[in-house]
């Protein structure tokens, strides 16, 4: 019995939580995965997973096993990265994942930079406003923007942008400029419905904070529709200074009460929780400090940093 190979099965099982869904990640049969894990647990001496209709779940000392097991198997694939970038540099494939709208805006102009930096190195990239499980998709490293709600993810904070309101002159010569947060009320607003977005928004000038409401007839889910919404003149929006860089450069929209401040959005990195951070996805975040002009050194901050 190849015990990294057992070992390595147990934890798809695990991860995947049934014997399919492990068998299809690993591209071996069904039969072959229960037996393999039929093998391990008689070599133990212990049951390492209960049955049930809902699925499989590690006993205690099955889930003891899976941790130690993910542990080892980490280690040994850091040691043979190790050696295979010393020899060769980054290689292999590295998996990321990123809004849709700041990774066209910001990471794909750059990104044959950082590959040419690394010609051996191959680059998968997810892109989803929504958050997706790192485990279940092979991913390296995320980049998330906001609030992250597991305190538990290795993370580190990579940028920040401000937000602001934002506009098209067309829309503001149609329905007025705002002098003040109040006046947000009697505009159409864009309304960013995922994490992050939303109708309410607390203001802030000189110690000062001023809470408001905004509303408009559109709500969107993806921040392309809120980019295309207010480009097409529908409504202002409350978005990041990265959400419309290219179009505040040109004079294509407008930022109005910029003498107001509104709560900063943070760019995160996140890694897998419980995985070693690889050598290529460390390089890959200091590759989009670089891009971002942010000094590494001086946005480190919790959940905690790899």
């Amino acid at each position: 019995m190849d015990r990294m190979a057992a070992m390595e099965t147990y934890v798809s099982v695990v991860e995947a939580g049934s014997f399919s869904a492990a068998a299809k990640r690993l591209k071996l049969g069904q039969p072959a995965v229960s037996k393999s894990i039929a093998q391990l647990e008689e070599r133990l001496g212990v049951r390492l997973l209960l049955r049930s209709t809902r699925g499989l779940t590690p006993t205690d000392a099955g889930q003891r096993f899976y941790e130690h097991a993910r542990r080892a198997i980490e280690e040994v694939d850091l040691a043979e990265q190790v050696v295979r970038d010393a020899s060769t540099g980054l290689s292999g494939v590295l998996r990321i994942s990123a809004a849709v709208t700041f990774a066209r805006l910001h990471i794909l102009p750059a990104l044959k930079t950082f590959m040419n930096r690394h010609p051996n190195l191959q680059i998968d990239i997810v892109l989803d406003d929504h958050t997706i499980d790192l485990l279940e998709k092979g991913v390296d490293v995320a980049l998330r923007m906001g609030s992250l709600d597991d305190s538990a993810m290795t993370a580190r904070r990579i940028g920040r942008s401000r937000r602001l309101v934002v506009g098209t002159p067309g829309y503001f010569a149609e329905a007025g400029v705002p002098k003040s947060p109040a006046d947000l009320s009697q505009h159409q607003a864009v309304v960013y419905s995922l994490r992050g977005g939303g109708e309410s928004w607390a203001f802030s000038q000189h110690g000062k904070e001023v809470a408001v409401v905004v509303s408009g007839r559109v709500s969107v889910s993806a921040a392309e529709g809120i980019r295309t919404t207010v480009l097409g003149g529908i409504g202002l929006a409350i978005a990041s200074e990265w959400m419309f860089s290219p179009e505040l450069a040109d004079g294509t929209v407008k930022a109005v009460l910029t003498d107001w401040e509104l709560p900063p959005i943070d760019l995160w990195a996140v890694f897998p929780a419980g995985r070693l951070v690889s050598a290529k996805a460390r390089a890959f975040v200091a590759f989009v400090e670089e891009v971002l002009g942010v000094a590494s050194a001086g946005n480190a901050g919790t959940p905690s940093e790899p």
